[in-house]
């Protein structure tokens, strides 16, 4: 029979059990970080819980790029001094960030929210590419502007970028991708900012 931790109160086993949800957090840690907020003041913790309730209700998605605002446009697709015609398709918000954080790109997002895998069910239709089909054929001159198609490399990352290809190819509108300076598979996220910020510096044609 598997032991099972037991606690001497229902709320703090309420609170392990909700801490044990996030990602990467095993029962002990869950029960670590619980006992953790116990000894805190209050408001400290009051503080927390305040800020978790307003990210999750109060948070927005960019209604043209899909990254994570505080209004319905996001702070990037609203400077005047990004290249709005040149479009930057990731995967998710966490690809933005990584992007930024290189300092080398100055274009404008799209956030897919995921890639086709059709081993766990994910089709074109879960993601954002219908909404960047149409955001591609409202530009005043497809030719003029360029899709940088900032996927991983893996089978996953290879099919979307074709779809989308075969999706937008008809506008004109160039379309290129990150030079294979990140390994095969290798996710955006964790790579460093000097090779990631290279790889979109030096992006090459997509070819089929």
């Amino acid at each position: 029979m598997a032991y099972k931790e037991t606690y001497p109160s229902a709320l703090l086993t309420d609170a392990v059990e909700a801490i044990g949800t996030l990602p990467g957090v095993g029962r002990r840690s869950a029960l670590r970080l619980a006992l953790h907020l116990l000894k805190q003041p209050a408001e400290n913790v009051h503080h927390f819980t305040e800020s978790i309730d307003r990210l999750r209700d109060g948070v927005h998605y960019c209604s043209r790029c899909r990254m994570i605002a505080d209004e319905d446009i996001c702070s990037i697709c609203a400077d005047g001094k990004r290249d709005q015609r040149t479009i930057c398709v990731v995967e998710s918000v966490r690809d933005v960030m990584s992007i930024e954080a290189t300092g080398q790109y100055h274009g404008v997002y799209h956030v897919l929210g995921g890639i086709i895998s059709p081993i766990a069910g994910v089709g074109p239709s879960d993601l954002t590419i219908k909404e960047l089909v149409e955001r591609v054929q409202a530009l005043e001159d497809p030719a003029s502007a360029e899709i940088i198609l900032a996927l991983s490399g893996d089978v996953e990352g290879e099919t979307t970028a074709f779809y989308i290809y075969r999706q937008i190819e008809a506008t004109g509108i160039r379309v290129s991708a990150l030079a294979r300076g990140l390994g095969f598979g290798d996710d955006l996220e964790y790579a460093d900012s000097l090779t990631l910020g290279r790889s979109i510096v030096n992006r090459q044609a997509f070819k089929v």
